[in-house]
């Protein structure tokens, strides 16, 4: 009985929305999962080890591409939205989000410390009638077997009776104009069917996007890594052709667009210089780490990620190539980076293969610049680069190769045809420029 007393009272204060939200952790998922709970009447508390990030929320700034800056400012002035450094505040909430860094390590095996270590500090704190959701990128098991025993050790509740835990994989694509936080389809895997009703219900009150439950947070933990591992194999595939044509003498972009217009059993990916982001590059190897418990080697999985971790050193090998026909060896020659984010058009650097490009180019001897109009400098194993503020006729001029590595819209391409000596463009960004004699694609 108490068990469905405890639902039935969760259940209400989502309905009337007098239930407090609580989000751990106030990066790319967090601030915009947020803001989206405070704009739909949730009171809701940010928290973040980050200090600097916990004044910005509380001044309505905004450092999230993808949050409207008057929708941050709004809902901080009515006190809908507040953050804070103090863990405390969990004891007043009850739904509780988890949306901390999950990296690997040196190793290439998941780091889940950060979870970890906030499902210590919420078990301190967590309140009777509670909800638990982890929505941070990790192997399937993490919600069983490393938060529940960790949450009901520490508060000395019991999980399903006293408490609700649940996983629901965020579904982040930074820059992208048409889904967004509010509008994206949502994953749900609950402890219990009782868990899933619950988080079920708060998303369905939030989100505009439709909310499919999963049995158990193990299918909705392997989903996500099913969604990433999809698109690191395909890529990798798409780089492998861009290779193999290269060596054929084949324009691999030119194939690429003749394959997508079979209207059927086919999707277009592109290759580049390698992944950038948090999720691709990453999430495969939390499954290939997590199937050697069952002694199992992700061939597949494996095999793209070499091929896509080697694709920066093939930008230098095929960099090195073109500098030839001028005679001009890579030690000694001056490199002009184009976009060092991860994608186009946006501020986030994270992963992103540019900074693995530059590094190689100056471990080979080469005197390194960049110019990004979205990151205009960044820190890359504990050394800060500053690019340049314009790209300017006398700075293509002065390079003897300009390198686009990522595929922004606002870069004058046509300036960099005319001005630069030679061009290698592993995004195909420069597609449309008619005057090709300096322009080589990957």
């Amino acid at each position: 009985m108490m068990k469905n007393t405890t639902k039935e009272q969760l259940l209400e204060k989502i309905k009337n929305k007098t239930a407090v939200v609580a989000v751990i952790g106030l990066g790319y998922v967090g601030l915009p999962l947020a803001v989206e709970k405070a704009k739909a009447g949730y009171r809701t508390i940010g928290f973040d080890v980050q200090a600097d990030k916990v004044d910005k929320v509380n001044a309505g700034e905004n450092y999230i591409g993808d949050v409207v800056d008057s929708d941050l400012k709004d809902i901080v002035k009515t006190g809908m939205l507040s953050a804070t450094t103090d863990f405390s505040v969990v004891e007043r909430a009850d739904f509780i989000a988890i949306c901390v860094p999950t990296p690997l390590d040196d190793y290439k095996q998941p780091d889940i410390s950060y979870v970890k270590q906030s499902t210590i500090e919420i078990s301190k704190h967590l309140k009777p009638g509670a909800i638990v959701v982890l929505e941070s990128t990790t192997y399937p098991g993490t919600t069983e077997e490393l938060l529940l025993p960790i949450l009901e050790k520490g508060s000395g509740l019991v999980c399903g009776v006293d408490f609700y835990l649940a996983f629901s994989p965020e579904r982040v694509d930074p820059g992208n104009l048409i889904y967004k936080t509010k509008n994206t389809p949502k994953v749900v895997g609950g402890v219990g069917k009782d868990a899933t009703e619950i988080a079920a219900a708060m998303y369905r009150n939030v989100l505009e996007g439709d909310i499919f439950e999963a049995s158990s947070p193990r299918v909705a933990e392997m989903e996500k890594i099913l969604e990433n591992t999809y698109r690191n194999i395909n890529i990798g595939l798409a780089n492998e052709m861009a290779i193999i044509c290269h060596k054929m003498g084949i324009d691999v972009w030119e194939v690429i667009d003749a394959a997508k217009t079979k209207p059927y059993g086919f999707q277009a990916f592109y290759p580049g210089p390698g992944l950038g982001g948090h999720c691709i590059p990453l999430d495969p190897y939390y499954l290939s780490w997590k199937a050697r418990e069952y002694d199992y080697h992700t061939q597949l999985i494996e095999t793209s990620g070499i091929i896509n971790d080697s694709m920066p050193q093939y930008v230098i090998q095929r960099s090195s190539h073109i500098l030839n026909r001028f005679k001009k060896p890579l030690n000694g020659s001056k490199i002009l980076i184009l976009g060092v984010a991860y994608k186009q058009d946006i501020e986030d650097y994270r992963e992103s293969p540019a900074l693995k490009v530059i590094e190689i180019f100056e471990e080979e001897g080469c005197t390194v610049e960049f110019f990004d109009p979205y990151v205009p400098s960044y820190r890359f194993k504990g050394i800060q680069k500053v690019g340049h503020e314009k790209l300017t006729q006398a700075i293509l001029k002065s390079a003897d190769l300009v390198v686009v590595t990522t595929a922004h819209t606002n870069v004058d391409y046509e300036m960099v045809q005319h001005n630069a000596v030679a061009i290698f463009d592993t995004k195909n960004a420069m597609k449309h420029i008619e005057n090709r004699i300096n322009i080589e694609r990957l």
